[in-house]
């Protein structure tokens, strides 16, 4: 179970998020869509405290997190709810000096100490899983936008997190490379992995999330499933919002 309560978050007098509160069972995909500005992305990076929240509490499993103005979050209790998500950025931020199963192997090493070989089988067996396995020696400058980012959400899987954090992970590619993407998420949803996304893709949206989160303004404004969210919207907003953006395809 993954549950916001009342985050906000601040930057000096602006607000960014307002009284967010939500709960997502394990299993799921919740896609968060909505304008730029709208509190997406830092909504993303509150849940596993890239962003600190400036109050309300967020719990992962078994560790609740509760902030406030003021409060000071220890590193190790940041690090202990950190380590169960594993996030996936825009821009895939794969280290350009190693090669693709040197990436996924990284964290395995340094952050949980695996020895090699275990974390290089690891490696290979996540590779093979998003379609990359015969480019685990490829360095990341020779492979697509599609590719990185495949590579990326292989690393992310890597230390097996209790959650997926995709942070617009088809906006960097064009169309025919963000299938690549779509479709490795979309296996990844049937077999059950928990999955948050900011995404401005609605056929990613429709077509991977189980639940969407319209947020406008740092608030929530309406939440249903993909159907009820892009083919009939309850809310005035969120009608504008989904006209303004292509017709997705139907859940």
């Amino acid at each position: 179970m993954i549950e916001l309560e009342h985050v906000e978050k601040r930057f000096g007098d602006h607000v960014v998020l307002q009284d967010i509160s939500l709960r997502l069972s394990e299993g799921t995909v919740t896609a968060l869509v909505g304008p730029s500005g709208g509190g997406k992305s830092t909504l993303l990076r509150c849940v596993n405290l890239l962003e600190i929240p400036t109050s309300g509490a967020i719990r992962l499993g078994e560790e609740r997190l509760e902030f406030a103005p003021g409060r000071k979050i220890g590193w190790p209790a940041v690090q202990k709810l950190r380590r169960q998500t594993g996030m996936v950025f825009q821009n895939f931020q794969l280290f350009p000096h190693q090669t693709a199963i040197a990436n996924v192997m990284e964290g395995l090493v340094t952050v949980l100490k695996w020895p090699a070989d275990k974390a290089r089988a690891r490696a290979m067996e996540l590779l093979e899983k998003v379609g990359m396995a015969h480019k685990a020696e490829a360095w990341p400058a020779t492979l697509s936008g599609g590719q990185q980012q495949r590579v990326a959400i292989a690393r992310a899987l890597a230390p097996s997190p209790r959650v997926l954090l995709c942070d617009e992970p088809t906006s960097a590619l064009d169309p025919e490379l963000s299938e690549e993407v779509v479709e490795v998420l979309s296996r990844l949803a049937r077999e059950g992995t928990t999955m948050i996304m900011a995404t401005h893709d609605l056929r990613l949206a429709s077509r991977v999330a189980d639940g969407v989160v319209f947020l406008d303004g740092g608030v929530i404004v309406e939440q249903g499933s993909p159907r009820a969210i892009f083919t009939a919207p309850e809310r005035e907003r969120t009608r504008r919002f989904v006209a303004s953006l292509s017709a997705p395809q139907s859940h």
